[in-house]
């Protein structure tokens, strides 16, 4: 049996109409359309947009993401080895 492709809002075409019109398919998928691509019934693909960032500064990206403790610059290592002691 079969399964039948989901259709949840987006196109859903064959893959040998996506091979004969992919250049035209990639625009509307620019433009935010979701494009589902089959193979004799059965789900292959999901083309989707990019989803585009803000365009802006990468200073302070990593706020609240990352915990630096210590000192990253200047390492006191000599309690890790015992040759130093």
């Amino acid at each position: 049996m079969k399964r039948q492709p989901r259709n949840q809002g987006r196109r859903v075409i064959a893959a040998s109409e996506f091979k004969a019109h992919c250049l035209r398919l990639l625009e509307d998928v620019a433009s935010g359309q979701e494009v589902l691509v089959t193979k004799r019934g059965q789900e292959v693909a999901l083309v989707v947009p990019v989803r585009r960032k803000l365009a802006g500064s990468s200073r302070g990206s990593w706020k609240g993401m990352v915990n630096v403790t210590g000192d990253i610059v200047q390492v006191d290592w000599s309690a890790d080895f015992d040759a130093t002691r």
